[in-house]
């Protein structure tokens, strides 16, 4: 074993150089506190234009993004962006080659992205006397996303087995998810760290609600059920509309809902769900905001809505972190992966896609100010730790061990 500190190439495909996107704001936060903690660190991401963007203060090398997977209007497949993906990891091969070659080591390199961790995984080892440590976000076989062309079934199961077995470390969200590759056997549990998603604590943290109302033009006195997230695909919001509907008028007229964010065509579909159900004046929909304003609704609301997320074993939605951030009441369906977080206490639970029983927890929180108040301090209490500064120093940590693991 050896004290050196290992050089960490961090490797990353975000879907939005702007943070649109849960996912680029993850890695965006995460490379930001890395960038301060880590010195012996190197940033590599795809990038198709030269507008300014928030990586640009990271110090980061931009390798130009071949748009390959644009040919998928022509032919809808999924194999598209496999392609494009595997060209930029064999971009990122050939560079860090070329390092090598110069004198620029590197130990570890730590990515997030599956087509990427599929080539890096086979050959960076060899090529460069690298180690791989893959951030898995679910098994490509259950990823809606894959290829639906049957003869490409064997291809994903492949990805998988190369993805999951052959890296160094395996970094999972969620301690179900790690459960389940440890009882489908496809790792060893001492091969699987657990590294849950963050929040960043200098945005999301408790403000005055009724200042924040006026700031904001909300009515003082309503009741406010809020949900906020860049899209709204696949999280069950017509299940939170309808739920809300299913309230006595008695309360619903003392109560509304936000929407925060949203695509026009999502909202569109939320416009003529509400408009059916006559619930039109008791709902608002904001659109997209920036991050602190979203924070900003958030800390007016009195309840904090997941209706569902995209994901089962794996789920680990930034949104979570950020409401319980809040010290606002936060009401989300009982799953594994989100009682890791919110534990017996930190949220009102209801049983997942039953439309009653959300009904009856937004009726429960509405009816009971003083329990909506427990909820938001104890989430507060419980979330204080997984700040984005902390979930830095886990993966460092991983790296590290990954590299004497090695050595």
């Amino acid at each position: 074993m050896t004290n050196h500190t290992p050089s960490i190439c961090y490797v990353a495909y975000p879907t939005s150089l702007t943070l649109g996107s849960a996912n680029a704001v993850q890695t965006y936060s995460t490379l930001r506190e890395l960038r301060a903690q880590h010195a012996a660190l190197q940033i590599i991401i795809p990038r198709m234009t030269k507008e300014v963007n928030p990586f640009d203060e990271l110090g980061v090398t931009y390798i130009p993004r071949i748009g390959i997977g644009r040919l998928s209007r022509l032919y809808r497949s999924t194999l598209w962006y496999y392609l494009e993906r595997s060209v930029f990891a064999w971009i990122v091969l050939i560079m860090l080659c070329w390092q090598k070659r110069q004198g620029q080591h590197t130990d570890i390199i730590f990515v997030r992205e599956v087509i990427c961790s599929y080539w890096f995984s086979k050959f960076a080892p060899s090529l460069i006397r690298a180690k791989v440590v893959y951030e898995i976000h679910h098994l490509e076989q259950t990823n809606h996303s894959r290829p639906k062309e049957s003869w490409a079934d064997s291809l994903v199961v492949t990805i998988d087995d190369v993805t999951v077995k052959q890296p160094s470390r395996i970094v999972s969200l969620t301690q179900t998810f790690k459960d389940l590759l440890v009882r489908q056997q496809w790792r060893t549990a001492d091969c699987i760290d657990v590294l849950p998603d963050a929040y960043n604590d200098a945005i999301y943290q408790p403000q005055n609600q009724q200042d924040v109302r006026e700031r904001l033009h909300i009515p003082p006195h309503i009741t406010l059920i809020c949900y906020a997230g860049l899209t709204f695909a696949y999280r069950r919001l017509d299940l939170l509309v309808s739920a809300f509907a299913a309230l006595s008028e008695e309360v619903r007229n003392t109560s509304a809902i936000y929407f925060v964010g949203g695509r026009p065509q999502e909202i569109a579909e939320l416009k003529a769900q509400c408009e059916r159900l006559d619930i039109v004046e008791h709902v608002v929909f904001v659109g997209v905001v920036n991050q602190r304003t979203v924070a900003e609704y958030l800390a007016a609301s009195d309840i904090l809505a997941i209706p569902d997320t995209v994901t089962d074993e794996t789920a680990s939605p930034l949104k979570l972190f950020e409401y319980m951030a809040m010290q606002r009441a936060v009401v989300c369906p009982k799953m594994p992966a989100l009682h890791e977080i919110v534990g017996d206490d930190g949220a009102f639970t209801f049983e997942r896609g039953n439309q009653s029983d959300l009904t009856r927890a937004l009726h429960t929180l509405i009816s009971d100010p003083h329990l909506r108040q427990l909820f938001g301090m104890r989430a507060s209490h419980i979330v204080a730790p997984h700040t984005y500064a902390a979930r830095a120093r886990a993966l460092v940590s991983i790296c590290t061990h990954a590299y004497q693991e090695a050595v």
